[in-house]
């Protein structure tokens, strides 16, 4: 059985109705931040086209989202109605778009768009699915985007991010935790672990990273070499 939590306030929406009419389990919660949680690794914010246009101008959408990067690894906007409309509400669609792309690129979010309520509800419900299958996402799992700024905090996030496992969340707490990356590359297998979204198997992955020697990969000499030197006989 799938299982969400679902913001009070999108009772309104009809969407958590919706949902519950597909098999999916909703608790309602009063949420600080965002409208669906999937997971701990997956929060989704939900914004009609005219309202995602109201936001942007009277500061709310970049603070919503800021916040919504900073509790996941995976923050999700899902925008329901045509985006084509935007220039039928507002002649400043131009910076409608821009902070749309500001989301992507500053704060990772992940944008969807769909087509109405019950479109929204099976979209959710399908991300609810795929998380709580037995091997979710594992092939999808989110990349660290280079910083384009000086930003300090931004590149050491994205230096963490680097090794195996870790998300900006788990990035963030490793880096409260320690101070700083040169301490968080002197910690222990055992101190690594004690951090929520570490596991020893996981903490052992990481140190394995930071102490293996590098070693430099001997040129393989198969592949094409052996058809060159015994080019395979005419079958013909």
């Amino acid at each position: 059985m799938v299982k969400i939590y679902a913001d009070e306030r999108e009772k309104a929406s009809g969407i958590p109705e919706i949902l519950s009419s597909l098999g999916v389990t909703v608790i309602y919660k009063v949420l600080d931040v965002g409208d669906y949680v999937i997971n701990s690794s997956l929060v989704i914010e939900r914004k009609r086209v005219d309202d995602l246009v109201k936001s942007v101008f009277d500061g709310r959408f970049f603070e919503q989202v800021e916040r919504l990067s900073e509790i996941c690894d995976t923050p999700m906007l899902i925008i329901e109605g045509g985006l084509s409309s935007i220039k039928h509400l507002t002649t400043r669609w131009k910076s409608v778009e821009g902070a749309l792309i500001t989301a992507i690129l500053r704060f990772r979010v992940i944008p969807y768009y769909t087509e109405d309520s019950r479109h929204t509800a099976e979209v959710i419900k399908h991300v609810a699915e795929k998380l709580s299958a037995e091997k979710p996402f594992k092939s999808y799992s989110r990349r660290a985007i280079k910083p384009r700024s000086d930003d300090i905090r931004e590149w050491q996030l994205y230096v963490l991010q680097s090794l195996p496992g870790i998300g900006v969340k788990t990035a963030r707490k490793l880096l409260e935790k320690f101070g700083n990356l040169r301490a968080v590359f002197n910690a222990s297998q055992s101190e690594l672990s004690v951090i929520d979204g570490i596991s020893e198997e996981k903490a052992s992955k990481i140190i394995k990273v930071i102490t293996e020697p590098y070693a430099v990969r001997a040129k393989s000499s198969s592949g094409l070499s052996k058809y060159i030197e015994n080019p395979p006989k005419d079958s013909s």
